[in-house]
């Protein structure tokens, strides 16, 4: 599951954040100062920071810069800075985005988000094609006849490949009334699976063990 690491030292603000990003499958950790979000990256897989400008000890620039020189996670900004100098310099030694305080927890979810998928890697085009107006998806140029839910659920995975979805996640992307329990997930990924097979794309869904289900990247 992709792992945010906040390094914030107000709980009030790190606690909401935690429990919004929570709520949308990620895994989160915190840390209070910039020196013990260094040393957790330096032993750690962390595929995103979400990092406070005025800590403590060292300030989130002063964060950046040493991170920086081994590490190309992807960085988001807390600050309460409004100088746009401020904005900028982050930005410039290497910060993916920013959020001013005060701020909304989903403001902050769908920040992250949106990094992620700009810097995911992206899954072959000569394989799938997402044709969202027609809610349709080819693969290899062959249309398949999906299901709502199985739509859903492919779409989903193709707009972000390597994620892993939980049972209950995709059970939510299915939005269906029809889907009332999270095994009812395991019918759709067989069955879209069965229709993949001729095109042998079967095994690109891939499962991760107690955890829920993938799509390969290529």
């Amino acid at each position: 599951m992709t792992h945010i690491l906040i390094v914030d030292d107000e709980p009030r603000i790190a606690e909401p954040l935690m429990f919004a990003l929570e709520r949308e499958h990620f895994t989160v950790s915190h840390v209070a100062l910039g020196e013990a979000a260094l040393e957790k990256l330096s032993h750690g897989k962390v595929d995103l920071v979400v990092l406070d400008v005025g800590l403590p000890d060292l300030n989130g620039f002063e964060v950046l810069k040493r991170l920086r020189a081994s590490s190309e996670v992807p960085v988001l900004f807390l600050t309460a800075r409004q100088e746009e100098v401020d904005r900028v310099l982050g930005l410039e030694l290497g910060g993916d985005d920013y959020v001013t305080k005060p701020f909304s927890p989903r403001e902050v979810v769908a920040r992250i988000r949106a990094i992620l998928k700009r810097l995911a890697p992206r899954v072959s085009e000569s394989l799938w094609q997402l044709d969202e107006a027609g809610a349709r998806i080819l693969c290899k140029g062959q249309p398949l006849p999906l299901t709502r839910s199985e739509y859903r659920i492919l779409a989903a995975m193709i707009q972000h490949p390597g994620q892993v979805f939980s049972r209950a996640h995709l059970l939510d992307i299915c939005d269906s009334d029809e889907d009332s329990f999270e095994r009812s997930v395991d019918t759709h990924i067989k069955t879209l699976r069965a229709k993949l097979k001729p095109l042998q794309a079967d095994a690109l869904i891939a499962t991760r063990r107690g955890l829920g289900y993938f799509l390969e990247s290529l």
